[in-house]
């Protein structure tokens, strides 16, 4: 457990020990923690499930992302650890050290492994300023995305593009990005696994950036057509008013038919 001081390799092996996992993943854990602030880290350890990132206030994504079990015992270990992070003395002096705000979207070797850490605050102001400050957010390759409890929305950015979703009452407690086909996010709520592209839209930056079409050519006045549901509404008033006329005898079968077919032609 390199890089720590004693008394940080003790805490850490406690917290570890709490959780059911090896005080270098834990280690390993810390390291990625005490970079992101104790705000946000990216991990890759097997212990954890493999690749994931935790953010302050819930938010927690690992490669095993229905094993509910291993993700409540991961989101406890950094919980445990977080509060740590601020303790400095925790960590054995190292000159190497990269000092605050230089470190954003740069990757470390943490316990021989490497991780990329996302910076607290990533990807701060490409989502609306109207939504506020997210309760949680992060990316991952190309992809990332800000989570709104209180507006109920979810804001996801791909290839400068930027999609709001109605998160209804979804309560996200983590992101993951899909490979497969194409990227897809989809996240965990108290509901379940749910694929982000079944929320509904609710805005995107490519519809209202996307050029408007030029206007057509004025043409000479013509006769201004009903709109379509208005006239079939009508069509079916007029033809239900005369079912009731053929029942009554008062109209024929023939005369009827003939009617029926003039009304439906004008649909």
């Amino acid at each position: 457990m390199q890089g720590l001081t004693p008394e940080g390799r003790k805490l850490v092996e406690e917290a570890a020990a709490r959780r059911g996992f090896s005080g270098e993943a834990a280690a390993e854990l810390f390291r990625a923690l005490t970079l992101g602030d104790g705000a946000q880290a990216q991990f890759n350890n097997p212990e954890f499930g493999g690749m994931g990132q935790w953010s302050h206030g819930g938010m927690i994504m690992i490669g095993d992302m229905f094993n509910g079990e291993l993700t409540q015992r991961v989101a406890a270990l950094c919980d445990d650890l977080a509060p740590l992070t601020r303790r400095g003395e925790l960590f054995a002096p190292s000159p190497a050290a990269p000092s605050s705000g230089q470190w954003q979207g740069q990757s470390y070797d943490v316990s021989g492994a490497s991780v990329s850490v996302f910076a607290q605050g990533f990807g701060r102001d490409w989502w609306p300023q109207e939504l506020g400050s997210p309760s949680s957010s992060g990316g991952q390759n190309d992809l990332q995305y800000a989570c709104f409890p209180q507006a109920r929305r979810l804001a996801v950015k791909s290839g400068g593009r930027v999609r709001i979703y109605d998160s209804g009452d979804h309560r996200i407690s983590g992101v993951s990005q899909q490979q497969g086909h194409g990227q897809s996010l989809i996240f965990t709520s108290q509901l379940g696994v749910v694929d982000v592209a079944s929320l509904p839209l609710v805005a995107d930056s490519a519809a209202a950036s996307a050029p408007q079409a030029a206007p057509a050519p004025e043409t000479a006045p013509a006769a201004q057509a009903e709109p379509s549901g208005q006239k079939s509404a009508e069509v079916f008033s007029t033809l239900e008013k005369l079912a009731d006329l053929r029942q009554k005898n008062i109209i024929t079968d023939a005369e009827f038919a003939a009617k029926k077919s003039e009304l439906l032609a004008r649909i």
